[in-house]
């Protein structure tokens, strides 16, 4: 693992529950965090991120780095000869992004990305419901994420307001992603993006107090048109008093159905039926495990010879789909989304996170 901030926390916990995983070392470039890691959770190496990129045992690079480095710590692993798993977005912008496929498909190695809640049983009992026809043929689907923004409660968060983040860059690949399982691939996009101001203030830990500069759009609204003909709406905001998160409805031929949060890996799943007068829960599913649940997908994958399903390939779609959003903003245009990627079967139903298998 290279980055020992504050998601490496819910890494480590699910990733040292998986039999089928070991992790051997834990980098950052202040080894003073690597090595607080490293002692909270017994890894037993630390340091600077050459320890990891050196080590021989170590076959997956999960970099969770700030979104800026992603691609060059990415490259830094694959030259290593180390497969990858990152934390999104994949890359800041298409050409860097294609550069890492290209780079990683070179050299016969494999990319992965988040979000993989995806791989959580709140999303695939979704598509599972979806695919089963249960509320006809999908047409639309709504998505909502607003809150007042994560400085209140984030220790260092004027990353989030800045190049690679801002609602749309750091929420936004949950929901796009979740869109992307149940629709198919974007082919166009539109959106519309605002700051509500140009500084905002650290409201917790050791920076409380603490001014810093917004460069990016708080509140980005955005329209998708897939390659299927459906169509998609979504607001994603750091500007808004009301906290709505976990927000995705799916509006089918003859359903509407409340899919759980797409930051969450379970939750309860609703379907309101045509002329029904109230919603009706038809599952409520509970997660065994969180992030890293990707990793492990990939790794059992490496050794299965098989494609892993949270692929480079869709997180580059996904960039590719947040960019010309952030596009569209800047010119007034619909974008035409020039990249596809073909969207991973359903995990089997007897699929184990904690059974050891390699």
């Amino acid at each position: 693992m290279i980055g020992a901030g504050t998601i490496s926390d819910a890494y480590i916990k699910s990733m040292q529950s998986f039999p089928d995983l070991k992790v051997f070392a834990i980098g950052d470039l202040r080894p003073e965090a690597a090595k607080e890691k490293a002692e909270q959770y017994g890894i037993e190496t630390h340091g600077g991120p050459d320890v990891v990129l050196n080590h021989p045992g170590v076959e997956i690079v999960v970099n969770l780095t700030i979104p800026i480095a992603h691609v060059e710590v990415a490259l830094a692993a694959v030259a290593a000869g180390k497969h990858v798993w990152s934390e999104k977005p994949f890359s800041l912008d298409q050409d860097s992004g294609l550069k890492l496929l290209s780079t990683a498909k070179d050299a016969g190695l494999r990319l992965g990305c988040a979000p993989d809640t995806i791989l959580g049983p709140g999303l695939q009992e979704s598509r599972r419901i979806i695919e089963r026809g249960e509320i006809g043929q999908p047409l639309t689907a709504l998505s909502l994420m607003q809150s007042p923004g994560p400085e209140s409660w984030h220790p260092n968060p004027a990353f989030l307001f800045q190049e690679g983040a801002g609602p749309l860059w750091d929420i936004g690949p949950y929901y796009l992603t979740t869109l992307v399982q149940l629709f198919g691939p974007v082919a166009a996009v539109a959106g519309l993006g605002s700051k509500s101001r140009e500084k905002r203030t650290i409201g917790s830990g050791p920076l409380a107090g603490t001014d810093f500069d917004v460069t990016v759009p708080t509140h980005v609204s955005a329209i998708a048109r897939f390659e299927s003909g459906q169509s998609a709406q979504s607001i994603f905001s750091f500007d808004s008093p009301l906290s709505r998160a976990g927000f995705v409805e799916i509006t089918g031929s003859e359903a509407t159905l409340a899919v759980p949060d797409p930051n969450r890996f379970d939750g309860e799943i609703k379907i309101r039926r045509r002329d029904a007068d109230d919603w009706e829960t038809i599952a409520n599913t509970e997660a065994s495990a969180e992030r890293g649940t990707g990793v492990l997908d990939m790794a059992r994958a490496i050794r299965e010879n098989r494609p892993h399903r949270a692929t480079g390939a869709l997180a580059f779609h996904i960039v590719d789909v947040m960019a010309s959003i952030t596009e569209s903003i800047d010119t007034g245009a619909f974008v035409d989304v020039t990249s596809t990627v073909e969207v991973a079967p359903i995990l089997p139903d007897d699929w184990d996170v904690h059974a050891a298998t390699l």
